[in-house]
């Protein structure tokens, strides 16, 4: 391969308004940009009139938007299979009386296609980058693999399996971490502290940093979580993740609902390497009472990262849904019209998001040596129109549907709404088929048993 600076470049995009930064007052759009992407990396984000190189491949992105990929910091991605069948419920028979009799029924290639239509779905909506927390991980990083996608998987467990769910969730973070020439990372993946013990989770946190992983697990899921772990323990669930060592290890910490005042200052102690995903739209959906307190936690520092959760909660895997209730709900929890603005807003799904599963500098940014994850908007439709302020229809008004084009460490993986690495056609029939047996909960058995204590 011909590397030199005269060497035509794999991707140039041009014509394009470019988000160039989320950090300042307010959102900088640069127009008349060219992405000039070599390697899987963005080499330049050049301005009107500057040269722009040849290319072997190029996307002329008139009228778009380009912004970096959207990262989905928390999912499970194999649970699209599950999609609608536990609506209308509380979360206790969520749980216990569908979802986890529901998935003793899944096999390894059932986790496969559920996560191939997952990733679909997230390169459809413009995700470049999601973050797994479920079972059969090998088949999860087989469909990332096949999809060209970038994610963390984390291999979950149980105490209730004793030390060989622990043993399984290391042994695939040690094998595939750096996989799909380091598409994948990898994470040590305990469900939560009211179904891991205090040990599995000190040995969790020990194996995370020999191996140079972040832990990803559950806690302080929602209120009424941290309150029975204080009746029962004295301590917050983030309490037991410091003392056990997963917080200084650094942690991926899915929805913090139940994070309180007092968890504030132990986050804040690891904030370099913590962080906490955040999807409104599930709790709504449960009436969980709580959101979490995402302006706390930027207030210290702390990171946090918008996510979907699965779909059997949430319904749908996309970014923008989940950005729009966070900037709406932010609003309305803090009395506050003026906090958490669409420069708020994007930062949190840019730079955060990326911090959040440590890879803040390589992802969510658009500039020279961030790897190429692109994604280019079309904000013609009526819904955008007229285009006042770039970052409020991005936020506020953008579909889905108005991503065009996305593209992840430098490979175009959907053109014109066109998904290249998935063959619709070859994967939904097995799918269906699949999803049409898999509600079974007959059999009497459960996966885990749902007190969150």
């Amino acid at each position: 391969m011909d590397t030199s600076p005269s060497a035509p470049a794999d991707l140039v995009i041009t014509n394009c308004t470019a988000l160039i930064d989320t950090a300042g007052p307010a959102a900088v759009f640069q127009p008349q940009s060219t992405i000039v992407v070599r390697n899987g990396a963005i080499e330049a984000v050049l301005g009107a009139g500057e040269s722009v190189p040849m290319a072997i491949d190029v996307i002329d992105a008139r009228g778009m938007v380009a912004m970096p990929g959207l990262v989905n910091t928390h999912c499970h991605a194999a649970m699209t299979l599950f999609r609608g069948a536990a609506e209308d419920v509380r979360v206790d028979e969520w749980f216990n009386d569908y979802i986890w009799p529901m998935e003793v029924n899944l096999t390894p290639r059932d986790v496969y296609l559920g996560t191939m239509v997952a990733c679909a779905e997230m390169i459809s909506c413009g995700v470049t980058q999601f973050t797994d927390h479920y079972f059969h991980m090998h088949e999860v990083a087989r469909a990332v693999i096949d999809s060209g996608m970038r994610a963390n998987l984390g291999s979950a467990f149980f105490s209730s399996q004793g030390d060989e769910g622990l043993a399984t969730s290391v042994a695939f973070a040690e094998e595939y971490h750096g996989a799909a020439g380091n598409r994948i990372a990898t994470s040590i993946a305990p469900h939560a502290p009211y179904t891991v013990n205090d040990e599995h989770l000190r040995l969790a946190a020990d194996a995370a940093q020999r191996l140079g992983v972040k832990v990803h697990t559950h806690a302080a899921e929602d209120i009424a979580q941290t309150c029975r772990s204080v009746a029962d323990r004295g301590i917050t669930p983030i309490e037991v993740l410091s003392r056990t060592g997963v917080l200084e290890a650094g942690c991926i910490i899915a929805h913090g609902n139940g994070i309180i005042e007092s968890d504030i200052p132990l986050l804040a102690r690891w904030n370099d390497r913590v962080g906490v995903t955040h999807g409104p739209k599930g709790y709504l959906k449960f009436a969980l009472g709580r959101l979490t307190p995402v302006r706390d936690l930027l207030t210290a520092g702390v990171p946090v990262g918008y996510c979907t959760d699965g779909a059997a909660s949430n319904s749908t895997l996309d970014i923008f849904e989940n950005m729009r209730a966070t900037a709406m709900s932010q609003k309305f929890v803090t009395d506050d019209s003026t906090w958490f603005t669409s420069r708020q807003a994007l930062h949190l799904a840019g730079p955060l998001s990326a911090a959040v599963v440590g890879l803040q500098g390589q992802i969510g940014e658009l500039r020279a040596g961030a790897r190429a994850d692109v994604i280019l908007v079309d904000l013609g439709g009526f819904h955008c129109q007229p285009l006042h302020d770039i970052a409020a229809a991005l936020v506020y008004s953008a579909q889905p549907s108005d991503v065009r084009t996305t593209i992840i460490d430098g490979r175009v993986v959907m053109r014109d709404r066109q998904l290249l690495t998935i063959d619709r056609a070859a994967l939904m029939p097995e799918f269906r088929e699949r999803a049409n047996t898999i509600t079974d909960r007959s059999h009497g058995r459960t996966i885990q048993d749902y007190d969150a204590r």
